[in-house]
């Protein structure tokens, strides 16, 4: 069936027609709700009551009182000294590291669990005491030193006796 251009004179304009009605949507039509025409930022905040405000019940309640505790006492509490354990050695802190390694290697009852020669330190066991022991660049040389895993000095005469071992070793 052949196509008039009638046909194609009256379907442009209709086609248009619907196009910008269609496009218009609805707005053309019906009420305007004012809720939906204020920004969100305009609209006003509901807060609900219960949370208007926290809670100051237990703001500035104490601990029962127990007694008096210093910060030494809770450092000695594990026994042996909380002072740092350490010495200086000379040289490399790299070589230093190697030279560590080397001697826990040939101690009995050290068990090296992990090592991280970026960071410097040997995660160890030794006499039922878990530690690191850290080799860090001071100056010219490296000082090695024994720490909790908590990074504190740590407590107990393993690292003492270890580290002991270390600079008899590495730093007569």
């Amino acid at each position: 069936m052949p196509r008039s251009p009638q046909a194609f004179r009256f379907a442009a304009p209709l086609s248009a027609i619907v196009l910008v009605a269609a496009v218009s949507g609805c707005s053309m039509f019906g009420e305007k709700d004012e809720l939906y025409t204020q920004s969100t930022e305009s609209r006003p905040l509901e807060v609900p009551p219960d949370l208007d405000r926290p809670s100051a019940d237990r703001a500035m309640s104490l601990p029962a009182a127990g007694g008096a505790v210093s910060a030494s006492a809770m450092n000695n509490a594990g026994g042996g000294s909380a002072a740092p354990i350490g010495f200086n050695a000379s040289g490399d802190r790299d070589a230093i590291f190697a030279k560590v390694g080397e001697v826990l290697g040939a101690t009995a009852g050290v068990t090296v669990v992990s090592r991280a020669p970026i960071l410097g330190t040997y995660d160890l066991d030794y006499m039922d005491a878990k530690f690191l022991v850290r080799v860090t660049k001071v100056g010219d040389g490296a000082y090695v030193s024994a720490v909790d895993p908590r990074g504190l000095p740590p407590t107990g005469e393993a690292p003492v006796k270890l580290v002991a071992a270390l600079k008899a070793a590495i730093a007569p």
